[in-house]
Formats: structure tokens, C-alpha cells, sequence
């Protein structure tokens, strides 16, 4: 049997369409006066009723207008953790224009050529955000309250395939690329409600990112929204130390994150959680210990996701449909999945390939920015190609091996990050694990495990732990202890960095 899940039809795409119209209209209209946002603090909370929340949305729209923009321009987002951050990116997509989503961690350097690739005509920031060296006029995150009390605008609505929002990747293998998204990109969605989130319109869900991340913009925000439920999203401030005492107090449902926060929200006790059913994780690889240890001390499961910036998770376990050990999960109902070999055919189940993506699944990116080369690369007839490694099983179990350009070289052997990372993660007394391939010296390259822990480890003891988990050639020949794992701007592992530290 070869590599192909195809769980079709995907939900259909109706035109004229508007996503801000899609996510908060029929909601508000049922519910005008439930809570749709929360954003918790320590001591209290600032809370947005769906009637609210639309009002300012359609009134952005109004003051953007007034502004000068104009539908198909761009919005740079220069804003921290507020609600200003969805209004303004609601509020631009129900005007025609189209938000630029980046992190509030960029600095002035590394925000100056991402503003310069999208030209925007407006920019929004928070006071305190690094602003871009550009002649964009700048509006105030005060100025964007204040439009909550502007006019309604109606919802633009249009061809589904126009251009609605633009994401930047993470950049962990080079420079970070500018994605488009068209409005469409929200059914693609729709079947992560049921096939990973197991949500509905009871829920009250936290997520533990910044709004920036397409991780926390969708599961924390436009999903719970699109349902009528209850998103609840950490203020500025909140460290994972709080979030079990959040989770508590306001009642949560469901808990998102990346595996770095389950972790560090571990090392120390958790209050009872009552209303939680499950979590989320996606961003990077979920540990089995970590999920074992999430599920000992609160007696739910994490449900893990595997995606991208360019077409979001596709792959995941859910409630009731767990992941073999060892896998990810299971392509969502509505996708099509393959696992492609060198020569672009699915390769038999059972063996490894790169995971590829119908390319007419509606939450597939449009392109890359003024990149049509790059754009081309990602695409072989009828697939989108991810460069990720995985295998799919006989049962439709899908196992994630790594990014391609993670993939070490050993003796002539492929090897998985992956799957050494989970075989260190073990080791007593380590507390996380990144392996990469380092040159050592001109023409020379090892396996090299970088960790965290207490204190540095025995080298020896984890040589043994090594020898005794994996063959040989996985094995890693250096050992690096490091006060903490090298990250972007969104907890996400970035190996790239380990390499060129330790580049002679």
C-alpha cells in the first residue's frame, strides 16, 4: 500500500466571502452578549462580549479607512499581547486590506527588511515595540480603541482567493519568508475543530502564545470564535509559572501551548483542573515523557498537531482518537496526505518520505511574497511539499522524522533528530534535548546533543545511555550542556543556531 490518505471533500469555499465576516459574524449575532474574550491577569481579567468585540472590529475598519487604506493595502502589526491586536487584524480584513501579523520580540533590525518586502501603508504599534525604518504613517494602539466607537463598516466581501493576511515563517533554516494567506485560509480550519481541538461552542479555551503566532491567532482565537466560544489569552507578564493557577480560576476547557511551556509549567505543582478536558500542542515535536508527565499530573491528554506557517496543522491526534507511541497522529477528515521520495511518486507505508499537502486544500498558503521562485520550489503537480520527513503506518499513523534540512548524515545513514531526542530525553536528570549534525572541524561532522539540566552531566553515563538506546551510527559523539536551548520568537527550537555555534 502506498503513502496516500485521502479524507476528502474539504469544506466548501462559498463566494463572495470575508474571513473577519466568517469569524466573529454569526457568533455575535447568536450570542451578543457571551464573553468571546478574555485577557487574564494575576488578580482580574479585561473581558469583550462578541457584540463588543464586533462593534470595534467593524469600527477599525471605519478608522483604517479614514486613514487612507485602502482595500489590497498592507497593515504592518507592531503590537504586544492586547486586544488591539485581534481588532486590528479583524478589522483590516473586514476593510478589504491585508494584516501583516509580526512578533513585538523583533528588534528595529530585524523588522526594517520584513517591512521593507511588504510595503505596508499603515503601520499599529504598541508603545515600547521596535517600529521599522519606513515612511509608513504609524498609528497608536490608543487610536485603535478609540475606533471602537467609529461607524460600522460592512464587510467587505470578494473573491475567497484574494490575498487576506500575510504570516512571516519562523526563519529557523535561513531568512524568514513572507506567506500569503487568502480568506479562504479560515475553512481550512474547519476541520481541526473536530480532528484535533475537539471544540465547541461551551468551551473556554487558553492558549499560552502571543497573539502574532499563526499557532495562538488560530487555536486561540478564530476557531473559539468561530464557534461562539470563549478564548482566554495571558496578559502581558504572565509566566508559565501562573497559567495552572489561570487555568483554575477561569475555568478552562482546553489548554494550548508549545511543548516548551507543558514543560516548564511542570516544575512546579499544579492545582487541581477540574473543567480541562485536554490540551494542544503543536509548534514543534512533543516529547513522550513530557506528555506522560502532563497526563500523571493532570489526568488529561495533550493532543498533539503537526503544520506550518503555510498551510497551518493538518496532521493530529484528537479526543477520543489518541496517536499510536511514538506518532503524531492522523490526517485530519477533509485533507489529502502523501509521503512523496525523491522522485515525487508516495513511497510504500512503513517508509520514510516527505510529507506533502493537497495543493487544493483551502488553507494552503497562495505564495510567497514577491518570491516566485521559492513559491514554485514548494509545489510538484498536485502537492505542496512541506520539508518535512515522515512515515505514514499501515494504520494511517503518522510519525514525524524531522525537518528535511534537520536530517543528519551519519556514515551514509539518514537519521532523525527526532528520534534521537526522544531516546536522550530519558536520561535521568536532562531536561530537554537538541541534537543536530556539527562540523567539528573542515570536512568533519558529529552528532552533537545539546541539553539542559540542573547542572552538566556525565559525559560517559550519557555516552552509555546513547549506546544503549540507539545503533551506533545515531549515537552522538558530543555532549554540550547550555544554560537553555537556542529559540525564536516563538519557543520554537531552532537547530540552525546550535550549528553555527559550534562551527569552527
Amino acid at each position: 500500500m502506498h503513502s496516500v490518505i485521502d479524507l476528502r471533500p474539504a469544506p466548501p469555499v462559498p463566494a463572495p466571502f470575508n474571513m473577519a465576516e466568517h469569524v466573529l459574524a454569526n457568533s455575535a449575532a447568536r450570542h451578543p452578549d457571551r464573553i468571546a474574550l478574555q485577557i487574564l491577569g494575576p488578580t482580574g481579567a479585561q473581558r469583550w462580549s462578541y457584540g463588543r468585540l464586533l462593534a470595534a472590529v467593524q469600527g477599525c475598519a471605519t478608522g483604517l479607512l479614514a486613514r487612507g487604506a485602502e482595500p489590497g493595502d498592507r497593515v504592518l502589526l507592531r503590537l504586544s499581547n492586547q486586544v488591539e491586536f485581534p481588532v486590528a487584524f479583524l478589522g483590516a480584513l473586514a476593510a478589504g486590506m491585508v494584516p501583516v501579523a509580526t512578533s513585538s520580540q523583533l528588534t528595529a533590525e530585524e523588522i526594517t527588511p520584513m517591512a521593507a518586502r511588504v510595503s505596508p501603508r499603515l503601520i499599529v504599534a504598541s508603545p515600547g515595540v521596535a517600529l521599522p525604518d519606513h515612511p509608513a504613517p504609524v498609528i497608536a494602539d490608543a487610536e485603535i480603541r478609540a475606533m471602537e466607537s467609529l461607524p460600522p463598516t460592512a464587510f467587505q466581501r470578494g473573491d475567497p482567493n484574494r490575498p487576506g493576511y500575510i504570516i512571516f515563517t519562523s526563519g529557523t533554516s535561513g531568512t524568514p519568508m513572507a506567506v500569503v494567506h487568502a480568506h479562504r485560509a479560515i475553512l481550512g480550519r474547519l476541520m481541526m475543530h473536530s480532528g484535533w481541538e475537539g471544540l465547541g461552542e461551551g468551551d473556554r479555551l487558553l492558549h499560552a502564545g502571543a497573539f502574532n503566532w499563526t499557532y495562538t491567532l488560530g487555536t486561540g482565537l478564530m476557531d473559539p470564535w468561530t464557534v461562539g466560544a470563549t478564548a482566554l489569552i495571558p496578559g502581558a507578564g504572565v509566566g508559565p509559572d501562573q497559567l495552572g493557577l489561570l487555568l483554575k480560576r477561569f475555568d478552562a476547557t482546553i489548554f494550548a501551548a508549545a511543548p516548551g511551556v507543558y514543560r516548564q509549567m511542570l516544575r512546579t505543582p499544579l492545582p487541581a483542573l477540574p473543567r480541562l478536558r485536554h490540551g494542544l500542542s503543536a509548534g514543534e515535536k512533543l516529547p513522550e515523557e513530557l506528555r506522560a508527565a502532563w497526563q500523571t499530573a493532570t489526568g488529561t491528554p495533550i493532543c498533539e498537531a503537526l503544520g506550518m506557517s503555510e498551510v497551518s496543522t493538518f496532521i493530529s491526534a484528537a479526543p477520543g482518537h489518541p496517536a499510536p507511541p511514538g506518532s503524531t497522529g492522523f490526517a485530519q477528515p477533509g485533507r489529502r496526505i502523501a509521503a512523496l521520495g525523491p522522485d515525487g511518486e508516495p513511497v510504500p507505508r512503513g517508509e520514510p518520505g516527505e510529507l506533502a499537502v493537497d495543493r487544493a486544500d483551502p488553507g494552503l498558503m497562495l505564495e510567497y511574497l514577491d518570491a516566485p521562485e521559492a513559491t514554485h520550489a514548494r509545489f510538484r503537480g498536485e502537492w505542496f511539499l512541506t520539508g518535512d520527513s515522515i512515515r505514514i503506518d499501515e494504520d494511517g499513523a503518522v510519525s514525524y522524522l524531522g525537518r528535511n534540512d534537520d536530517q543528519m548524515n551519519a556514515g551514509g545513514y539518514r537519521v532523525s533528530p527526532v528520534e534521537v531526542e526522544r531516546a536522550m530525553a530519558t536520561f535521568p536528570g536532562l531536561l530537554e534535548a537538541a541534537v543536530t549534525e556539527v562540523e567539528v572541524r573542515p570536512g568533519v561532522t558529529v552528532i552533537g546533543c545539546f541539553y539542559t539540566a540542573e547542572a552538566p552531566l556525565d559525559e560517559t553515563a550519557l555516552a552509555a545511555h546513547a549506546a544503549a538506546h540507539l545503533a551506533r551510527y545515531k549515537q552522538p559523539r558530543m555532549f554540550r550542556h547550555l544554560a537553555a536551548l537556542p529559540r525564536g520568537a516563538n519557543a520554537k527550537l531552532n537547530r540552525r543556531m546550535l550549528r553555527q555555534k559550534e562551527s569552527p
